[in-house]
């Protein structure tokens, strides 16, 4: 398998680092998105939105990040993507909201406080920061009051859900994500950090 990936990309990130937790060989292919190679004719073949990650099976070709962590983790048995119905719909629920809800919460600051000024694309615009923020506690309130009594999203076992959330804090210290009041995110966080599989992917530099 071939898994086409930058890695600073937290939806990259939480695709590699699937793979590394299950020890599944894939042969990594860079794709620079700083120089432009998404917008290769070859890549857009593989992906005709242009961004990364893509998984190249043979032939077969998957895009979006949190498909290619389901296709990995259906390919051995394992912990991640449970064989439950009732535990995979979980996991695909926390799936489903960093997606919908937890990434629009984080990504609007992750851009105005880190990458604006990484790419010197000006000063952060106070006004998204600010509807950012108000969203932000609204979502981290619910994942904060859900991880009071356990270690891990669902079960209280490391599964997909984990590091799918997980990646949207990537950039949560230059992104100044507002988490002091939230110790259980903190907490669990903490408890990603310490895989070998989040470690190995951690953006350099």
């Amino acid at each position: 398998m071939k898994l086409y990936y930058f890695p600073p990309s937290p939806n990259t990130r939480k695709a590699h680092a699937v793979a590394i937790h299950l020890q599944l060989p894939v042969d990594l292919q860079l794709v620079d998105l700083q120089k432009g190679e998404q917008h290769a004719p070859a890549f857009h073949k593989l992906n005709p939105t242009g961004r990364t990650p893509v998984l190249e099976d043979g032939d077969f070709i998957l895009w979006e990040s949190t498909a290619i962590m389901q296709y990995l983790a259906s390919q051995i048995p394992n912990t991640l993507w449970s064989e439950d119905v009732k535990t995979r719909a979980d996991i695909m629920r926390w799936q489903s909201w960093q997606l919908a809800h937890w990434h629009h919460a984080c990504q609007p600051l992750q851009f105005e406080n880190f990458v604006k000024p990484l790419l010197q694309l000006g000063e952060p615009d106070l006004q998204v920061v600010q509807r950012a923020t108000e969203l932000f506690h609204k979502e981290a309130t619910v994942l904060n009051e859900h991880l009071a009594e356990r270690k891990f999203l669902v079960n209280d076992t490391l599964t997909l859900a984990d590091f799918s959330v997980a990646s949207e804090l990537t950039y949560a210290i230059p992104g100044r994500f507002p988490l002091e009041n939230y110790a259980h995110i903190r907490a669990w966080y903490a408890r990603m950090e310490q895989l070998h599989a989040w470690e190995k992917t951690a953006p350099r530099g």
